[in-house]
């Protein structure tokens, strides 16, 4: 058998972090058994349908970097893969259901449904659809089509026993058919499907040999597993993955922070780091590794090594692991990942020049150990692209220093700096401490108010380094407006 999977998102929102590691889980899958990783587009709530929503599924997976074999963007031999597409489908396989006796026409309006609802809350009893036109005569549902009402198509659950599934991860799982929602609807009287005979017609109709999705699902499955049988056919093999948490122990939401992919692309992760750390979301490799490419998370993926307990979305991990990929990136290629976040602040061209690039490039050995994200870059050379106004006197200051012995450590530094560019930053370093002895003061207190005077900030990447990059002319102008804003104090 030929191992398929599929990713059936609903464009109705954007694309989480539970629903990437559930494509990722299912894509891996595919990979490791040599199968094949559908993607199926489930647009059928036209009323919740955005557009937004629709391209930030293209746009997610392409930042991330991996594809399916089929989809509606490539096509495949069972498409089409928009359910808005296929719904003719739909009602010819509900229509198969009424004649075989699985399932039946259903008049009740929405107004005596809602009235249904009402008693049984104020009876405190069990909330479902009552199964008033499951028996009806054929007289009364012909009066019903006289009075032109189009009805739902309803699933008849069995109403004694019990549906056993078997889980790949969960193991096997016994519910009794009462605790079923009572007759769902299958076809709306708009003839389009509910999410229930959709997704159990396209998986069958598409081949899918295993389902994995999120332990929300879990409710589906007997319901699912009953509409397999109904049609006689044999269902797929499951596997909920187990839930994705906040810190707090409940569903990862907005309240702990991002959830929707591209807010981590615009925040300055990057992709590589987020797909593995998201694959350490309920699956281990073994006990320490931590570190996979996307080809070695395709090789060794397997379902046995699937956790059955929540996973926690740490976000000061995925911190730790976007800063240990951002220090193992390239020079020439973090450059250009952070060309973006330069670009947006206006301080490189849209089309840089090699002089502009080869700028950026200078910049990294400043900054590369530096970021956690990307866009970490802006306030940390912020210095070198805009002007950097005199700070006040008290922040140039250091705390064991006075105005004047601080005027007399800048005036000093800016001799030293008429032949730094002529040594190397450990003999720069060497001579700076010395000058600090000479003038008997820590070589912390020499620094600082340089930094200040330079940066704007007593948080900066590497002085030295930092004046390289500046350019003496820029360096000493600083300066010199630092000490005018100590000697007029």
């Amino acid at each position: 058998m030929k191992v398929r999977v599929r990713y059936a998102p609903s464009p109705t929102g954007f694309q989480h972090i539970g629903g990437v590691r559930t494509a990722l889980f299912n894509y891996l899958f595919a990979r490791a058994k040599g199968g094949e990783f559908v993607l199926r587009i489930e647009d059928t709530d036209r009323e919740r349908y955005q557009q937004e929503a629709m391209e930030d599924i293209y746009n997610t997976f392409d930042w991330l970097g991996f594809h399916w074999d089929e989809g509606p963007d490539i096509g495949g031999p069972l498409g089409p893969y928009v359910q808005s597409e296929r719904v003719a489908l739909y009602r010819e396989h509900a229509q198969r259901l009424v004649e075989s006796g699985h399932a039946y026409p259903c008049y009740c309006s929405h107004e005596r449904l809602e009235e249904l609802k009402a008693e049984q809350r104020r009876k405190n009893a069990p909330l479902g659809y009552d199964r008033r036109c499951r028996e009806l005569s054929p007289s009364r549902r012909q009066e019903s089509e006289r009075q032109g009402i189009t009805p739902v198509i309803r699933f008849k659950v069995p109403l004694e026993g019990s549906t056993t599934a078997a889980d790949q991860l969960l193991g096997s799982i016994e519910t009794g058919n009462t605790e079923i929602n009572p007759d769902p609807v299958l076809l709306k009287s708009d003839g389009f499907p509910t999410y229930h005979l959709a997704n159990v017609v396209d998986d069958h109709l598409m081949e899918i040999t295993h389902i994995m999705r999120a332990q929300e699902w879990l409710p589906s499955m007997p319901l699912h597993v009953l509409l397999y049988a109904a049609f006689g056919w044999q269902p797929p093999h499951y596997c909920h993955l187990p839930m994705v948490l906040g810190a707090d122990g409940q569903k990862l939401s907005k309240r702990h922070g991002a959830t929707r992919v591209f807010e981590f692309k615009e925040k300055g992760y990057l992709p590589e780091a987020v797909l593995n750390y998201i694959a350490l979301l309920g699956w281990s490799f073994d006990d320490s590794r931590e570190f996979f490419t996307l080809k070695e998370l395709q090789e060794l993926f397997s379902l046995d090594r699937l956790n059955k307990s929540p996973a926690v979305f740490d976000y000061k991990k995925l911190d730790w692991f976007n800063g240990m990929y951002i220090r193992k990136a390239a020079t020439r290629n973090l450059a250009e990942r952070l060309l973006p976040f330069l670009q947006a602040r206006g301080w490189i061209s849209e089309r840089p020049s090699a002089g502009e690039l080869e700028r950026v490039e200078a910049l990294i050995p400043l900054i590369q150990e530096r970021l956690t994200v990307l866009s970490d870059v802006v306030p940390l050379v912020a210095f070198l692209f805009e002007e950097v106004s005199a700070p006040p006197a008290e922040e140039l200051i250091p705390k064991r220093l006075d105005p004047k012995r601080t005027v007399l450590v800048l005036r000093t530094v800016c001799s030293l700096l008429a032949d730094f560019e002529k040594h190397s930053d450990e003999e720069n370093e060497q001579r700076f401490r010395q000058t600090a002895e000479d003038l008997g003061v820590k070589l912390g207190d020499l620094l600082m108010p340089v930094r200040v005077a330079l940066t704007g900030s007593r948080v900066s990447p590497p002085l030295f380094e930092s004046i390289r990059v500046l350019g003496m002319a820029e360096t000493l102008a600083r300066l010199e407006s630092a000490l005018g804003t100590l000697e007029d104090g």
